[in-house]
Parts: structure tokens; sequence; C-alpha cells
């Protein structure tokens, strides 16, 4: 629905009127469905429209200040939300938000890894950083921790070895970009699969 970029004019998803076509492919199809959310307001629309799974991103993983928000929004809510890394590569960050949510009332918890960001040129796009998520299931073992090889690796030759990567390292399970038609993807064409 919300895809927020790092600089304007790139294509930032529908917004809310994405909402009611989630809303009729879970009717239609009786699959899950699952959105970013990245403020209160974005937790109030996802859930009137019934959404099963929500997820936080990277940048607002990173800020405390919207966990709070997001937590507070989230209060009595029995719905399962993943919380991808911040971007940077501060393992206590990531965990800050989880227990931010789970002091709220969050009990269905899971972490999503999404790589990290950092300044040289690389072959990944984010860099995967495996020992932080191995780390965070050492602290925390009943927590489910999926990979996102599409935003690790940023090209669709990457993402199947990193998918068998995080499934050798013991990953719950992975979420990868897809679409129809990946070359004429209005995002992430370059890291998205058939």
């Amino acid at each position: 629905m919300w895809k927020p970029r790092t600089k304007p004019g790139g294509f930032e998803g529908n917004g809310e009127k994405a909402l009611p076509w989630m809303k009729q492919v879970k009717d239609e199809t009786h699959m899950l469905i699952s959105t970013e959310v990245a403020t209160p307001e974005h937790v109030e629309l996802a859930l009137k429209y019934d959404m099963d799974i929500l997820w936080i991103g990277a940048r607002t993983t990173a800020n405390p200040f919207a966990m709070q928000a997001l937590a507070d929004a989230l209060k009595g809510v029995d719905v399962p939300v993943f919380v991808k890394n911040p971007v940077n590569p501060d393992l206590e960050l990531w965990i800050g938000a989880m227990e931010r949510l789970n002091q709220a009332g969050v009990k269905r918890l899971g972490a999503i890894h999404r790589g990290f960001s950092s300044f040289e040129q690389k072959i990944y796009r984010n860099a995967p950083m495996w020992q932080i998520p191995i780390e965070l299931h050492r602290r925390i073992p009943e927590l489910p921790i999926i990979c996102d090889p599409s935003h690790i690796g940023g090209r669709r030759e990457l993402i199947a070895p990193l998918c068998q990567q995080a499934m050798d390292l013991g990953f719950d399970g992975l979420i990868v970009e897809s679409h129809c038609d990946p070359d004429k993807a209005w995002s992430d064409a370059r890291a998205c699969h058939h």
C-alpha cells in the first residue's frame, strides 16, 4: 500500500485506495494478506481492511519514536507483526523495536532480516551480515526469523543463492519480491522473481 522511498519521485504505492483491492483478493482466494505499516494511521487502515499480517520497515524500526507510536496503535490487537532489521547494523535497536511491541501486548512477533546499508559499493544492495540475525536467534531462540533476499541482493540472480544460505542457517522462512512480469514491475524490478 505504502512504499516509502529514499528520495521523492519514485512509485510510493497506491496508499489507502489499494486496501479494498487487497481485501478483494483475500475474499476471492482465501489467501492471507499483508502490508507494511509506518504510522498509527496505517495500522488503523490495515486493520479496518482485515490485513492478516503487518510488517514494519527498516527505516521505521530505526526510529524509537515511530516504534512507540506503532506499539501504542497496536495495543490490544492480536495480529502477527514482523519487524525488519534497522538499516544500520544495530542489534539492540532491532530488539528494542520488538520489545516496544511486546510491551504493548503484541505476542505474535517475528523478525525479517533484510540486510544492512553500507557506503561502499559491493555485491549486495544491503550487506547480509549474517552474524547479526544469528545472534538475534541465540538471544531469542523462540522468535521466528525470516529472510528477505530481494532486499539483500537487489538483483534477481542473487536471490536463489541467498535463499539457500538463509535456509542453511536455519531461518524460518523467506519473503521474496515477486511479479508476474518482473521487468515491468513499478517497484524493485531488478530484484523481482517470476
